[in-house]
């Protein structure tokens, strides 16, 4: 049994995908009593993108791990592992991960998913940053990736407006050089908020559902003052603790990659932690909130637009249902 303690795992590439429709605000005026003056001010989305009928998370996920694949110079035989974030899975098993694997002709390994809704990257980039280290897996594929489409109630608009389907994926690869690459992940929960934002199959799994909103078994159901209030603490929270931790200050962050769930929430924090918002890459307006996909789909935004250069620090957070949340400190490669 090997052990890689003393190395570093490092992002060697970046990938995302986003289905070709795009619903607008406008078009969304059309489906449920809305508007764009109404969306915009209050989330900053003005657009989002929409899965097709027979288009899956998998698709999804592998379309975004072939780009970061080609991104990294790696081929698929060589990734060892795979983990795959994801509250929408295709079916209940066999998972998202062994999918991708089967589709990408990557070498057997393990392949799992994981589910902690929007914090899933966080998540997921701990699990493997462990196992890599424990076993030595060389290069793994890191994969955020959901069809969010799938699970609203598209009769509810405190909650159809903010969210749309995409994937983003990391390549890991376990380096020799200390000192770079994934520092440090905190993680967090609490279950006594979980029904503040979830996904009840039944009404008595939703006790503060509005008489106004007819049920919809298997759609979310938000308390958004709530989860605004608890988002802006969680997430400045546990991002000042883990570069406290780390001895690294908030100015020597080069790039913020906050979960993109709502403008005003990115702003608090960045008002919480006195960080200037040009150090934040907000992509949210383009595509709302894709839940696990969206911390990695604006680090490839970040990465292919040449924000990141080796050393820089970079400090990526989400919070999700759960309540689930979760900060990772790295020093790009």
């Amino acid at each position: 049994m090997s052990s890689a303690w003393n190395q570093s795992v490092v992002i060697l590439g970046t990938g995302s995908f986003a289905p070709e429709r795009v619903m607008t605000n406008d078009d969304l005026a059309q489906l449920v009593e809305t508007s764009d003056e109404w969306i915009r001010p209050r989330t900053g989305i003005r657009e989002r993108r929409i899965a097709g009928e027979n288009e899956t998370t998998s698709d999804m996920a592998t379309e975004a791990a072939r780009k970061a694949l080609e991104n990294a110079g790696v081929a698929p035989e060589e990734i060892d592992l795979i983990v795959v974030g994801t509250c929408t899975p295709d079916m209940a098993f066999p998972n998202v991960a062994t999918i991708v694997q089967a589709r990408l002709g990557a070498k057997p390994g393990p392949a799992m998913d994981l589910e902690a809704a929007c914090a899933g990257y966080p998540y997921v980039l701990d699990v493997a940053d462990a196992l890599m280290r424990r076993h030595g897996h060389r290069k793994a594929l890191v994969i955020g990736a959901d069809k969010m489409s799938s699970i609203l109630n598209w009769n509810d608009r405190t909650t159809c407006v903010l969210f749309g389907d995409g994937a983003g994926a990391v390549v890991l690869g376990l380096e020799e050089e200390p000192g770079h690459g994934l520092i440090e992940t905190k993680l967090g929960a609490d279950g006594r908020d979980g029904p503040i934002l979830c996904v009840p199959m039944m009404p008595k799994q939703a006790p503060t559902w509005p008489e106004s909103l007819a049920f919809a078994p298997d759609t979310i159901y938000m308390n958004g003052r709530e989860v605004f209030k608890q988002a802006v603490r969680v997430m400045g929270q546990s991002s000042q603790e883990l570069l406290e931790r780390n001895n690294v200050t908030s100015e020597e962050v080069k790039l913020f990659v906050p979960h993109q769930a709502n403008t005003r929430i990115i702003e608090a924090m960045a008002d919480r932690m006195g960080v200037s918002m040009d150090r934040f890459i907000i992509n949210l307006d383009r595509y709302g909130n894709t839940s696990s996909a969206s911390i990695p789909l604006a680090l490839d935004e970040a990465n292919r637009a040449g924000r990141l250069q080796k050393g820089d620090y970079l400090l990526m957070v989400a919070f999700g249902g759960g309540l689930t949340w979760g900060a990772t400190l790295a020093k790009w490669f």
